[in-house]
C-alpha cells in the first residue's frame, strides 16, 4: 500500500521537529516545509529571534529534516503573511480593538495558504507540532479535542479552521505533554530538544506593537482624552494603538488608586478609565463565527467559553441573535471582554466554534 505523504510545518522548534519524527516512525511519507512569512532579518535580530518565524528557524529545520532524512523545503508566504496577518494587525488597532494574529496566521497562511500547496503537490495531509487532536465525532464532523497538555492546549487559537482544513490535518504531539515531546525529542537525537519556546508576536519581536503600527502605518495616531464613562476629562493619551481593555500599566494617570482601561471609543479618539470592578462584564456579543463540533447552533446551550488564550474558561449559556451573531451570558462576570480577541465555546473537551468578540 502506497504511504501517504504529509508536508509538516517546521518551525525549528521542540514541537514540530517531534511531530515530523513521530509520523515518520508511524509510516508516512514525511516532507519538511518552513514557510517563510516575515521579513528579512538582519544578523542582529536573527540572534534574538528564535522564534517560530526568523531566518533561524530555517536553519533549525534544514538540520533536523537531515537528521530524519526527510525532504525539505521553504515555501514564501510574505505576501499572504503580510495581506492576512500583519496588514489586519495594524488595522485592527487602528480600530480600537485588539488583535489575535496568531488565529489569523494560523487560519489563513499555516493552513489555508500552506494546505492549499501542500495538496497541489500531491500530499494527503499537513501536521503541525500544535498541542490539540483532531477527532471524528459521531455527527461525521471534525472537531478540536484539547490537548494531553492542559497547560499547553492551543485549540483556543486554532477554532477557526474549517471542516476541510481539519480533515486533512494531522497533530500528533496533541497526545503528549511538553516534557514528554522533549524527551521523544531527545531519544531521537534532535538537536533542537532542549531549543526554549517562542512566546512574543513574531513580527513585533520587542513587543512595542505602538511602535510598530506607526512604523508600518507611516501614521501615528494623534493622542488624545482618556475620560470617564460620564465624559470627564482625566488627562491625555498616547493614541489608541497603545491601549487595550484591562490595562491597569502605562497609563500614568495620578489618580490615587489603581485604575484600568474599560473601552475604546475610536469615533471620538477616547479611551475611558474606569475602576477594578467596571472591567467585568457579564455578557458579550460576537461575530464572524466558525462552528466546527456541530454545523449552526440552532438553540441555546450551555458551554464552557474562553475569552482569551490564557484564560481559565467560563460557564455561560449562548444563543444566536442573528444570521453571524451570539450572544454569551455568563454565569458570573468575566474579567476584560476585549473587542477583537477571540471567544471559543467548548462542549466536554472539544470545540463547538467560536467567534471574534464585537463588544
Amino acid at each position: 500500500m502506497e504511504k501517504k505523504k504529509v508536508v509538516v510545518g517546521m518551525s525549528g522548534g521542540v514541537d514540530s521537529s517531534a511531530a515530523a519524527y513521530l509520523l515518520k516512525e508511524q509510516g508516512y511519507d514525511v516532507i519538511g516545509v518552513t514557510m517563510q512569512i516575515w521579513q528579512d532579518e538582519g544578523a542582529e535580530e536573527m540572534q534574538e529571534n528564535g522564534g517560530c518565524c526568523g531566518l533561524t528557524a530555517v536553519e533549525d529545520a534544514r538540520r533536523v529534516a537531515q537528521q530524519l532524512g526527510i525532504p525539505y523545503y521553504v515555501m514564501n508566504f510574505k505576501k499572504e503573511f503580510r495581506e492576512t496577518v500583519m496588514n489586519y494587525f495594524i488595522r485592527e488597532y487602528q480600530s480600537g480593538r485588539t488583535p489575535n494574529p496568531c488565529i489569523a496566521c494560523n487560519r489563513y497562511v499555516k493552513w489555508e495558504a500552506l494546505l492549499k500547496r501542500s495538496l497541489a503537490i500531491g500530499a494527503d495531509y499537513i501536521a503541525t507540532g500544535h498541542y490539540a487532536r483532531i477527532a471524528r465525532l459521531e455527527n461525521g464532523r471534525f472537531a478540536l479535542k484539547e490537548s494531553a497538555a492542559y497547560g499547553k492546549d492551543q485549540t483556543y487559537a486554532l477554532y477557526s479552521l474549517t471542516q476541510e482544513q481539519l480533515a486533512h490535518t494531522l497533530m500528533p504531539v496533541g497526545e503528549y505533554t511538553k516534557e514528554e515531546v522533549r524527551t521523544i525529542a531527545q531519544k531521537a537525537g534532535l538537536q533542537v530538544a532542549n531549543k526554549p519556546d517562542s512566546q512574543e508576536i513574531c513580527f513585533v519581536p520587542d513587543g512595542d506593537y505602538a511602535k510598530f503600527i506607526e512604523e508600518q502605518a507611516e501614521t501615528a495616531l494623534p493622542a488624545g482624552n482618556f475620560v470617564t464613562k460620564n465624559g470627564t476629562v482625566l488627562g491625555r493619551h498616547k493614541g489608541i494603538t497603545h491601549y487595550t481593555v484591562g490595562q491597569r500599566k502605562g497609563l500614568n494617570l495620578a489618580m490615587g488608586h489603581p485604575v484600568f482601561v474599560t473601552k475604546i471609543r475610536p469615533e471620538t479618539n477616547e479611551v475611558v478609565i474606569g475602576e477594578a470592578e467596571d472591567v467585568f462584564a457579564k455578557e458579550l456579543v460576537c461575530a464572524h463565527l466558525n462552528f466546527m463540533a456541530v454545523p449552526d447552533l440552532t438553540e441555546p446551550r450551555e458551554v464552557f467559553a474562553k475569552i482569551r488564550y490564557n484564560h481559565k474558561g467560563a460557564l455561560c449559556t449562548i444563543e444566536k441573535t442573528g444570521d453571524d451573531e451570539i450572544t454569551c451570558v455568563f454565569k458570573e462576570k468575566v474579567r476584560a471582554v476585549t473587542p477583537g480577541q477571540a471567544v471559543v465555546f467548548y462542549e466536554d473537551d472539544c470545540v463547538l466554534g467560536g467567534g471574534t468578540i464585537e463588544r
